[in-house]
């Protein structure tokens, strides 16, 4: 009866290493999943980063041209003022 008693402990022992072992691996797996779901949302992010940088793009350079339509529209009115003036005799500002 002794002799069952040490191999007894040595099977728990084993059964709680296993489980140790076990827990391990899943908080691992666990770790893994959740650094795969960040590099996805990485990529997501570098994704929309790029568009959004283009989008920008777009829109500064349609910005440039409204404001150098606005400059020509604003010469053209003061040249068209200007004339008005003249043709109605008003003194120059």
């Amino acid at each position: 009866m002794l002799d069952g008693l040490p191999l007894e402990t040595a099977a728990r022992r084993l059964t709680a290493a296993l489980d140790q072992l076990e827990a391990a691996v899943e908080r691992r797996l666990a770790q893994e999943r959740r650094h795969a779901a960040l590099e996805a949302q990485v990529q997501a992010l570098g994704v929309d980063r790029a568009r959004l940088a283009s989008e920008l793009d777009q829109i500064r350079h349609r910005a440039d041209e409204l404001e150098g339509a606005n400059r020509d529209v604003s010469h053209r009115l003061a040249v068209a003022m200007e004339t008005i003036r003249t043709v109605l005799g008003e003194p120059e500002r």
